[in-house]
Formats: structure tokens, sequence, C-alpha cells
């Protein structure tokens, strides 16, 4: 597989983390994603591919939640499973970046293990709790009542991507809701609700590494204000896309590369 790149799992004592590695470099590099439908298992090609730009220069691991989740689980103690699994991986001082939830878990750890992050990117996440969050995240708990993603699948695209994207792509759109690999519909609920527990606001300040924020100003589901709060709370460099929502990640083409040259 290209970029030495697989999956694997690591048990703790309470349940089963995926992680995804590749890359060729020696500097450590953990990439932390957000809410999502499915695991990451079986996604080492497509994750390697998608991020080799950063390949050759680090050994990155990507850190998925731990399955099944704890019933009430909070942000907080999924930063705490993330920093154990980074721990069993002997990973310390490494350059981390956390998209959504997982930037949410991204603060966690830099305030907690210091130690463990040397330079922090959050991309589309918030500080805490906001009404686009309550009513966006909320929905789809209250969605998932019916146990049926596709219709959280669908008030997802419409919330995260932007419009221009969603005219390209509406064709495919039926096609993506009949072939995405789901996980069961009780843990998303879950970590959805572990993502309305978010709450590092007045805790910011202790996040010494060094920090990029990138956002979308048009975001649906955090507030492109969530991004800038954290920017202006601590005074570093920041960069909001004026035109695109919360997978600003996915849409902007130089997203991988500002991430990139902040690292380096």
């Amino acid at each position: 597989m290209p970029y030495n790149a697989n999956d694997f799992h690591i048990d703790l004592d309470d349940g089963r983390v995926t992680v995804i590695s590749f890359g060729t470099g020696k500097k450590p590099l953990v990439m932390i994603p957000g809410l999502r439908f499915s695991t990451i298992d079986g996604g080492a090609q497509a994750v390697s591919w998608y991020y080799r730009i950063f390949a050759r220069e680090y050994r990155i691991h990507m850190i998925d939640r731990k399955m099944p989740p704890t019933p009430g689980c909070t942000v907080r103690d999924l930063g705490e499973d993330t920093a154990r699994i980074m721990k069993k991986l002997g990973i310390e001082g490494a350059c981390v970046f956390g998209a959504s939830l997982g930037g949410m878990i991204a603060q966690e750890i830099a305030i907690e293990h210091p130690e463990l992050v040397s330079k922090l990117v959050l991309g589309v996440t918030s500080s805490r709790v906001n009404d686009t969050m309550r009513e966006a995240i909320g929905g789809w708990i209250d969605m998932a009542a019916s146990g049926n993603y596709d219709e959280i699948t669908r008030d997802y695209l419409y919330r995260g991507y932007s419009e221009a994207y969603i005219k390209k792509a509406k064709v495919f759109i039926p096609l993506l809701l009949k072939t995405q690999r789901t996980m069961p519909i009780e843990h998303f609920v879950i970590l959805a609700k572990a993502c309305l527990t978010g709450d590092t606001y007045d805790r910011l300040d202790k996040i010494k590494a060094p920090t990029l924020v990138l956002g979308g100003a048009l975001d649906k589901v955090v507030s492109g204000e969530a991004s800038s709060e954290i920017a202006e709370r601590l005074g570093c460099e920041s960069y909001i896309y004026p035109d695109l929502s919360h997978e600003a990640y996915n849409e902007a083409k130089d997203f991988n590369k500002r991430i990139y040259d902040f690292f380096k």
C-alpha cells in the first residue's frame, strides 16, 4: 500500500480504537477526525492519498474514537482516550491536527497533556457549545430516533458544503446515501451528544503550543464565529474561508497546504 499505509486496532480496557498510520518520515503527526457516520476501518489507502503532502516528512497516525463509545461520554473523556492511545504508541511532542469534533478533542489534549503536542491546528471547530451547534447536532440526534441515516446525511450535506459544491455534486448525493458505510445508530448518538459537551473556552489560555485556526465563515454546523473566537482568545494565526462552510477542509484546495506550511 502506498506511503506505508495500514490500519490496526489498539485495545483499551473498555473498548477498541482504530488507528490509520502512514508516511515515511520520522516526525510525529497526529490527526483526529470529526464526528462521522462510520469508523475509519479500512480507510488507510484513501486517507494516505488525501494527506499525501505530509507523507515524506512525517509518520502520521489518525486516531479514531473508541468503540463502543461509553454512554454519557464527554469531549474531555474522548480527549483522555486519544491521549492514552498516543502514549501507547510512544508519541509525544507531535504536530496535531483536529477537525470538528476532532478539534475539540485536540484542544483537550493540548490543555491536559501539553507534552504530547508541539504544534496544533484546529479546523472548523468550537471551544464551547453555541446555538448553531444545538440546532444542527441536536437535530441529528432527534433524526436518529427514526433509525434512518439518510435524513441525517442529507441534512449534513446541505449544512456542511457550499451551495456551489452541492450544485455540482447533486447528481452524486443519492449514490452517496446508498453506498456509505455506517456505525450503529446508537453509537453515533452517543458521539453526537458528546459534541454538545465541549467546553474549553475558559481554559484556552492553557494551550501553549503554537496554534493555527482554520474555519469557514458560512459554517452551519459549529458557526463561523466559533473558529474566530478561538483564534481571538489564543491570539494565534488563523484563516477563515469566506465562502465555505463546515467542509472547508475538503472543499478548499489549499487547506492541507496551509497545515503543512504551518507545521513546517
